[in-house]
């Protein structure tokens, strides 16, 4: 492959991850990871050495991590049965089937019936569902942030 064919894929993982950081059906941040590997190996590690790939790749780990702990611990805030937590990933994974609307707001409502059905409580239904939706979208922003972090880094070691 010649080394504009190189770029244009490295370009492409990143861009297709970023969009993967509000898609959950893509992994978004193991694609920018991949993209940003992929440009520091097409410049022979030079611009982009081992030090700048350690602080991106560990920005990564944390980027995905939150991505799960993010809706748990808003769950478990408000002291959300297993069941709620189950219902969450069920209405994530419904709502990739829904689009955009569906991926913001299933979690919430799978939240919701999981701690209704366990507890039969409405109130608390709704102020779970609530809680482990407000984990997920921060937890999304910051995964977000993150990601231009890793991608501001990557840009600036090339540039320098």
């Amino acid at each position: 492959m010649t080394t504009t064919l190189l770029w244009v894929l490295s370009v492409a993982l990143i861009v297709i991850g970023v969009a993967g950081t509000v898609l959950p059906a893509l992994p978004g941040t193991i694609l920018v990871l991949a993209g940003i590997w992929l440009g520091a190996w097409i410049g022979d590690f030079t611009q982009v050495g081992g030090w700048t790939l350690g602080i991106i790749t560990v920005l990564a780990v944390v980027a995905w991590v939150m991505d799960y702990v993010a809706g748990l611990l808003g769950a478990k805030k408000v002291g959300a049965s297993n069941l709620a937590i189950l219902g969450a990933a069920i209405g994530t994974v419904v709502g990739l089937f829904m689009g955009i609307v569906g991926i913001l707001f299933m979690p919430l409502v799978g939240a919701a019936i999981g701690e209704y059905l366990d507890r039969q409580d409405h109130e608390r239904a709704v102020k779970v569902g609530i809680a482990t939706w407000l984990g997920i979208m921060l937890g999304m922003i910051a995964k977000v942030v993150i990601v231009f972090m890793m991608i501001g880094l990557f840009i600036a070691a090339l540039l320098i």
